[in-house]
């Protein structure tokens, strides 16, 4: 009996251990509000990114909830800047795929709002709301004897390799309340007027009956998104860098770092360039024949460099090649 009660918490953190490294990596992408942006222009008197706010309440519901391991946005971010990529693109299946891989996750979620604001079907929220100008929503949003906020979003999960469709999520969130507009009353201050940013995870926004709708939607599709987890196809992601520095007690820096998928406790192969193999029609390089001189064990990662100690007969190089192959 003793013996079977000592092995049940070397059991259950075995089970722990390994649902946390079968996480499948996701990243979301800001959702496309282009349906809605006359609603959005009516409820906060300017333009405002409710697709980058959608998207924020999104990470940190798959987070909070453990079911997938979701990339940093800043790291999103960068990499986007990087590429180039516009506002035009947020909904765009192979657009989201070619970031996706470079993130190396094994799925990208896209999505876009198709209603934020009222009951009506042309999502109009207000007449004429002053509500981004004054920052005092008494004075603006849809204020009626009782107001009825309705958000509703589209997610989709996005194959990296093939750009596929693999699942889609429809979420909706509906909220009411007597004697408010959409946007709060009684003078209430919130908003982009009244802080100079616009953050839809404040607890100003949430507090309202659109805030409320929108965390509605979000969660109903996070539920779904989550459930469509162990149906993700695996990813192999294969690392390739260079030493960019090697210092004479062996510590590594290397030019590849998390944003390539590296992670602390990697061992990487260290190949040194012997000769390449030229095709003698085209001259052109049809083979780099390389000895491999060590491995690098990854001790600290930054999001694009990495630091290890090398292991192995070799004396390691700037420029040498390093891979998880």
């Amino acid at each position: 009996m003793r013996r079977s009660t000592l092995l049940l918490p070397v059991l259950f953190f075995t089970l722990l251990f390994s649902a946390q490294a079968q996480k499948k990596r996701v990243a979301v992408m800001n959702f496309e509000y282009g349906t809605v942006s006359a609603s959005v222009r009516q409820l906060f008197g300017s333009d405002q990114d409710v697709g980058k706010g959608i998207a924020d309440m999104l990470v940190d519901r798959l987070v909070n909830d453990g079911v997938y391991s979701v990339i940093e946005r800043k790291e999103l971010d960068k990499i986007i800047a990087e590429q180039n990529f516009s506002n035009s693109d947020r909904a765009d299946p192979a657009s989201a795929a070619k970031i996706a891989r470079i993130l190396g996750v094994n799925a990208i979620i896209v999505g876009s709002i198709t209603q934020f604001g009222n009951d009506n079907k042309s999502q109009s929220a207000s007449a004429g709301a002053l509500g981004g100008v004054t920052g005092r929503f008494g004075l603006g949003g849809a204020s009626k004897s009782s107001s009825k906020a309705v958000v509703q979003i589209t997610a989709r999960l996005i194959d990296t390799s093939t750009a596929e469709i693999l699942a889609s999520a429809q979420g909706k969130g509906e909220s009411s309340r007597g004697g408010v507009g959409l946007l709060g009353a009684g003078g209430k201050e919130w908003g982009p007027s009244a802080g100079g940013a616009f953050d839809m995870k404040s607890s100003g926004f949430q507090s309202t009956i659109l805030g409320e709708a929108t965390n509605k939607a979000v969660t109903d599709a996070a539920t779904q998104l989550e459930a469509k987890a162990t149906t993700l196809p695996n990813v192999v992601i294969e690392v390739s860098g260079l030493v960019a520095d090697a210092a004479p007690d062996g510590t590594l820096i290397l030019n590849v770092g998390s944003r390539n998928g590296i992670k602390v406790g990697d061992v990487l192969n260290v190949r040194r360039k012997v000769r390449e193999v030229r095709d003698p029609d085209t001259d052109k390089v049809i083979r780099v024949v390389e000895d491999t001189i060590g491995t690098v064990t990854i001790t600290e990662v930054e999001a694009g460099s990495a630091v290890g100690k090398f292991s192995g007969p070799g004396t390691p190089q700037v420029k040498d090649s390093v891979s998880n192959k």
